[in-house]
């Protein structure tokens, strides 16, 4: 699948702007964790699986993760994909595991990306480009800000992929300045 076949396969179920904006802002933080960890040539695919990561969640909240497994195979597409993108619904939505390294990263980083945006937000620049670890721990702590993003997913990302939590909040903000302003 090319990542052209991706983005429209995406925007045949997907047409909210935020929806969209986080599958391109999670495609190139994978692209980014697929060469800072060795898997260079691997990046086009680490890509489309963050893509289509929220394949079903606009049209199918109730069924996220078993909907796109479904509509991936209507479309025949590649297995390994297929339970790449549904093993980030782990303990949440199916029982899918993150096995492979990049299933763990996309785990780990798809709710941080949001909560990392959601402190962007709130900064005077409104830029990545002087966010540091410090100011995303604060809000990582204030439960109440950005309810929706689950810590304990992104704990649970950062300890399968054994990292410590700033480990994995500094790297993905690294991430995210490679290609935001």
């Amino acid at each position: 699948m090319t990542r052209e076949e991706a983005w429209n396969l995406l925007t045949e179920y997907n047409q909210d702007e935020f929806h969209l904006q986080h599958a391109q802002i999670v495609e190139q933080t994978m692209e980014y964790f697929a060469e800072k960890l060795g898997y260079g040539e691997e990046k086009e695919f680490w890509g489309i699986v963050g893509l289509l990561h929220d394949l079903d969640f606009e049209r199918y909240p109730e069924e996220h993760c078993s909907k796109s497994q479904e509509i991936m195979r209507e479309h025949g597409l590649d297995e390994n994909l297929i339970h790449a993108t549904a093993s980030h619904g782990y303990g949440i939505t199916v029982d899918i595991k993150p096995e492979h390294e990049m299933e763990k990263v996309l785990y780990a980083v798809d709710e941080l990306t949001g909560l990392i945006g959601a402190v962007v937000l709130m900064r005077p620049s409104k830029s990545v480009q002087d966010l540091e670890l410090k100011s995303v721990k604060k809000k990582f702590k204030a439960k109440g800000f950005a309810a929706g993003c689950n810590r304990e997913v992104i704990l649970r990302g950062a300890d399968m992929l054994g990292w410590s939590l700033d480990e994995l909040i500094k790297q993905t903000i690294d991430a995210l300045k490679t290609f935001q302003s």
